[in-house]
């Protein structure tokens, strides 16, 4: 007879990832999954594996979940530099209130945390690093087309110091970074690039 779970798999997973993405995987223990989770350790361990194979699959359901719902709008045709400006008022509100406010993002997180050193959440974040670039290249292409950017600037070069704004809005958003603050520096970067800057 095969074994039937007397639980939600996605449910458990959902309150996993939110323990690791407001904490971190060295300061969550095993038992605090175990409470987060309400599953007890042989069903956790049965279901998903040690607390590192948890925490992959709960990183890739972040990015599933949460990461396409900021970078979808940038990659929609001739968005442009109201796209870009968009983006970032978007990642600023959601870093810095509502529920999540001061949890950064779990995939910039595992950037600055110990995580990055799992060679598998390695390839995750590059490839979610290399989407974000790609959003970003796909916005400000068409800004370039519309004339919203500056002569001479380079899009795909924008695009990756941009990535790396983004990056660091969330990790200063995690350390309490004033929104006003925040919004200040991107509309100082996003002014660089464009016309009459």
């Amino acid at each position: 007879m095969a074994d039937v779970k007397h639980f939600d798999p996605d449910a458990a997973l959902d309150a996993a990832m939110r323990l690791f993405w407001q904490r971190g995987t060295a300061s969550t223990g095993v038992q605090d999954v175990v409470d987060a989770t309400g599953l007890n350790r042989s069903s956790l361990y049965a279901t998903f594996g040690s607390k590192q194979e948890l925490y992959r699959a709960t990183l890739e359901r972040y990015v599933r979940s949460r990461s396409r719902l900021l970078l979808g709008p940038l990659e929609e045709d001739g968005g442009g530099l109201p796209a870009v400006r968009e983006f970032f008022d978007r990642l600023i509100e959601t870093r810095c209130t509502g529920e999540f406010a001061r949890w950064g993002c779990m995939v910039s997180n595992a950037h600055a945390g110990g995580e990055n050193g799992d060679p598998e959440v390695g390839a995750v974040l590059d490839r979610q690093h290399r989407q974000l670039c790609a959003a970003l290249r796909t916005a400000l292409g068409s800004a370039q087309r519309q004339g919203q950017l500056a002569a001479g600037t380079d899009p795909e070069s924008a695009a990756d110091v941009l990535a790396l704004l983004a990056h660091g809005v969330n990790i200063r958003s995690r350390a309490g970074a004033d929104a006003r603050q925040l919004r200040a520096t991107v509309t100082a970067a996003i002014g660089a690039v464009a016309p009459g800057a």
